[in-house]
């Protein structure tokens, strides 16, 4: 008698299908956290649990993503439509066959595979079906975290997926292949919708190769991709906020009495807001209950933290802790913040905030833009380092990143700068930049503007003060700048007024910066508009 062969599963016979995955081979397909943990912890190494319950893990040698390391493959139906350059790297068909053949070669070796299917974008006219295929618990666990996760019925009736990511981390690029500048590779292919991912086990790459995704995708379908935290206030009158590490954007986008939409990624369609994750990727360097409660207590039973230090007895965390890297991080679901809005989505903005750290001393603490200063603004990016601890470094760094996130775009920056001012001009959205950096003297000179102040003007923004306030024109820059808001000592409004060296340092640094931005923008002056060049600094 003939036992009658078992049928394979859907998800064994999808991955037999793109990958020839032995159809006996486990696959552990959208597991719970409880699964995923035991799974973690039993079969790889240097996996813990916190004291708040929290897995732990290391990503091994990289600790942050490789921007220098990231192709996208340069075939007919997109490549009229990449902005090609230092960001978007070709790399032939040919290369990320070899690639992909590599990835998945590596995969059919491990003993079990994970695959979780989830979605990308909370609103399900534009949302797309992601399939996470890997040989890590830790992986899959972070993308359940980052992905919006799908219900029973939805991942019943998943079916193909719009987008695949064959993550072979841990296994090495070869060099020698025809574009490759080392064993690091993360490759985006448009036309087939998959992404190859070697010689990296930073999750980090996963979540923002699908950030670039959605900067592809999105723009064709008339929607605005944005690099930016949202949040919503009790009338649900909503606000983005931008900003580049350390101008504070998500310390004041959680803001208690307002709704958080999402942290990091959302989209701006004719319908409003959404946000793209399911999850938040937080930083947690210095990390305290004290200084951010809401973080804090999101690290717990679900979340995975990476790269962090703890005790090997109590296993309590040491965010303090820098030895590993200073870009420790925690990926968790963003039901774990208390005042999360879900579904994440809103209303059209009401208003944008470009928040900046200008180290210069020379910025306003807050500016009311034009519309064409909001796409200039916009599409410079900038903010600035302090000075490192070298040797004779006592200047501060301007750093533009166009769009506030750079890394992550595909098309022209001014396709997105154009996209946002339609948007705000089309529903009458305010614009400002807000600068969190120096005030009445540079870094080393002068001190930083208070929290509490940037908080105020925030609020005063929030509770329509400074839209009908009186304003002052700001040389140079031609920055309309309010006289008063409520909580802020009106001299520091008007760097000009708190300035601590003599007039000739203050023109100094105003004319230094302003020729920053001239001389950074001329990168973009080819398809802006004359407009919007003539609403940068006049030098």
């Amino acid at each position: 008698m003939t036992v009658p062969e078992r049928s394979a599963s859907p998800i064994h016979q999808a991955l037999h299908d793109v990958a020839k995955v032995d159809l006996t081979k486990p696959i552990i397909h959208n597991a719970s956290i409880a699964r995923l943990y035991e799974e973690a912890l039993q079969h790889e190494s240097g996996t813990y649990l916190t004291s708040s319950g929290a897995l732990v893990t290391d990503s091994k040698t990289k600790k942050g993503r490789s921007p220098k390391d990231k192709r996208i493959v340069e075939e007919p139906s997109s490549q009229d439509d990449i902005w090609w350059g230092p960001v978007n790297v070709g790399m032939s068909e040919n290369s990320f066959m070899v690639n992909r053949e590599r990835a998945v070669d590596y995969l059919n070796t491990r003993e079990r595979l994970y695959v979780f299917d989830g979605f990308a974008g909370w609103d399900p006219k534009y949302r797309i079906k992601v399939r996470v295929i890997c040989c890590s618990a830790y992986h899959s666990l972070f993308m359940r975290n980052m992905l919006i996760r799908p219900t029973e019925d939805e991942l019943a009736n998943f079916g193909e997926p719009d987008f695949t990511i064959f993550n072979a981390g841990a296994f090495p690029a070869n060099r020698y292949t025809t574009g490759m500048t080392s064993t690091t590779s993360v490759c985006l292919n448009f036309k087939r919708a998959e992404m190859v991912i070697l010689g990296t086990e930073y999750a980090g790459e996963m979540k923002k190769g699908i950030f670039t995704v959605m900067h592809y995708y999105m723009p064709k379908a008339g929607v605005l991709s944005l690099h930016s935290s949202a949040n919503e206030g009790p009338n649900g009158d909503v606000s983005l906020f931008f900003g580049l590490s350390g101008t504070g954007k998500t310390t004041l986008s959680a803001d208690p009495a307002r709704f958080l939409i999402g942290d990091d990624e959302h989209c701006w369609s004719d319908d409003g807001v959404f946000n793209i994750e399911g999850g938040c990727y937080a930083k947690t360097i210095d990390l305290s209950a004290e200084k951010e409660p809401e973080i804090f207590n999101a690290i717990r039973y679900g979340s995975v933290l990476e790269n962090v230090v703890f005790d090997a007895d109590t296993r309590v965390v040491d965010y303090a802790d820098k030895s590993k890297t200073e870009n420790t991080r925690c990926a968790y679901p963003i039901e774990y913040i208390s005042n999360a809005k879900i579904p994440c989505v809103g209303t059209h903005p009401s208003n944008i905030i470009l928040l900046t750290c200008d180290a210069f001393g020379v910025l306003p603490p807050v500016s009311k833009l034009t519309s064409e200063q909001a796409m200039y603004h916009f599409m410079s990016g900038y903010t600035a380092k302090i000075a490192g601890t070298e040797e004779g470094v006592t200047e501060p760094e301007a750093v533009f990143s166009t769009c506030f996130g750079a890394p992550f775009l595909v098309l022209h920056p001014t396709k997105y700068a154009t996209m946002l001012a339609e948007k705000m001009q089309k529903h009458k959205a305010d614009a400002w930049l807000i600068n969190t950096g120096w005030n009445g003297g540079p870094y080393g000179v002068g001190k930083r503007v208070a929290l509490k102040y940037s908080r105020a003007i925030i609020d005063a923004i929030h509770n329509g003060e400074l839209a009908n306030a009186e304003y002052e024109t700001y040389p140079k820059f031609n920055l309309a700048i309010p006289k008063t808001c409520t909580g802020v000592p009106s001299e520091i409004l008007n760097p000009a007024k708190t300035w601590s060296g003599t007039q000739q340092t203050y023109d100094a640094a105003l004319d230094k910066l302003a020729g920053l931005f001239d001389e950074n923008f001329k990168s973009y002056a080819d398809k802006a508009s004359p407009a919007v060049i003539a609403a940068g600094p006049q030098l």
